[in-house]
């Protein structure tokens, strides 16, 4: 099969999806291809999500991250309300449990306000107790702007907008090589066959720097993916939870520590904890892919990263294999929560990129080359981000173009 198109859009995750609608919405003129080797869109990372849609909270204040969040949070509440996808800003409290968190708390209700987070206000334990009875702590932080959805449903309504304005989606279709094939187009191969294209657009997340690098870039980063594990908190005790309950996260860490999340089917999620994924699509213990594996640990900067923070990484290991060390990790927040609240959840794997010095990017990074587009560090808040990111990849696209 060989097939043309103006664009073609590597991941039909909800970045992929969030472009090629955004592509068609901007130049409906255009032929748009998106392209995914699973069979059913949103598989990885969108469809492994906790559903929170983020504040722009907890980002370095005039980052891609912060500003993506701001306006990609606005508009994706309303592109849910337009298309009756159920969501709702239901707001999270932050809590320091302890008084080497409150300097930490300070900051980030002062990083918050520049990033033009709203309604943000700092509570007493009595006032936090008013919003979350069960939770425990000296010093608390409301965040009336938080809210949850299910992203699935999300990259599903964004799928369907693409389709209806022209656009295809081919499943079931893993990207190969990719070459010039003359001075305005690319051949992409795939297991289906060749397709043309005059631009590549890398969406691929977990497979970011392999896309990029099977197409003639070097990326100054490597995918190193970590697995967050969860528990579920059994019906019965679904009280002891009314929306999201956060840490005060460490600083030197993108992740936010274990927390509990009440998901939009109602169901509530006490988790993640961040462990070394095997593979990179490694959602439990057992799923290993040797090469995967061998590119990871054969790779300096994780070594550089495992120098600095071998203390913090043993630790997220014995919580994943310890119940009873996930459960007090979850007491810090939440006094009265035992291990026999909690039976087995899911589990989503975080493309992280890595530097060389050892460094976990901490911002959203987009690289291009004449003919090329390439995500190559998305993480949380990339579904909040959605549209923001897409529109940011439509203004390359057209200056790439021409259009």
């Amino acid at each position: 099969m060989k097939t043309v198109f103006d664009i073609a859009v590597t991941g039909a995750g909800i970045i992929g999806l969030a472009t090629a609608m955004k592509l068609l919405e901007q130049f409906p003129g255009l032929k748009v291809a998106v392209l995914d080797k699973e069979n059913i869109i949103a598989s990885h990372q969108t469809g492994h999500n906790s559903g929170v849609i983020h504040s722009g909270l907890y980002y370095r204040p005039g980052s891609m991250k912060a500003r993506l969040c701001a306006s990609g949070r606005d508009e994706l509440i309303g592109f849910c309300r337009d298309h009756n996808v159920r969501h709702e800003i239901c707001g999270k409290v932050v809590i320091a449990a302890r008084d080497e968190q409150l300097p930490a708390l300070a900051e980030l209700f002062r990083r918050g306000g520049e990033n033009g987070v709203a309604g943000l206000q700092m509570l007493g334990p009595e006032e936090v107790k008013e919003l979350e009875p069960y939770a425990r702590c000296i010093r608390g932080m409301r965040v009336p702007g938080t809210g949850i959805v299910d992203f699935r449903q999300v990259a599903q309504a964004y799928a369907e907008v693409f389709v209806n304005r022209g656009g295809e989606i081919f499943l079931g279709t893993k990207v190969g090589k990719v070459r010039d094939f003359d001075s305005k187009t690319l051949w992409i191969e795939t297991g289906r066959g060749r397709f043309q294209s005059r631009l590549l657009i890398n969406c691929a997340g977990l497979y970011s720097d392999t896309v990029a690098r099977s197409s003639g870039v070097d990326p100054p980063c490597r995918i190193v993916p970590f697995r967050g594990e969860y528990y579920r908190i059994k019906p019965g005790r679904g009280y002891l939870v009314r929306n999201l309950i956060y840490p005060v996260p460490d600083p030197g860490f993108p992740f936010l520590g274990v927390h509990f999340t009440r998901m939009i089917d109602g169901k509530i999620e006490a988790g993640p904890n961040a462990v070394l994924a095997f593979a990179r699509e490694g959602y439990t213990r057992m799923r290993i892919s040797p090469l995967e594996l061998l590119a990871t640990l054969s790779y300096d900067g994780f070594w550089r990263l495992i120098s600095k923070h071998w203390k913090t990484g043993m630790g997220e290991m014995m919580r994943s294999l310890s119940k009873s060390l996930f459960t007090r990790a979850l007491q810090e927040l939440m006094p009265v929560i035992s291990g026999d609240d909690l039976e087995p959840g899911g589990a989503g794997v975080r493309a992280q990129a890595l530097g060389h010095d050892g460094k976990l990017l901490d911002d959203f990074l987009i690289q291009h080359t004449e003919k090329t587009i390439h995500l190559l560090n998305a993480p949380s808040p990339a579904a909040t981000s959605s549209l923001a990111i897409a529109r940011h990849v439509v203004a390359m696209a057209g200056k790439i173009l021409g259009a």
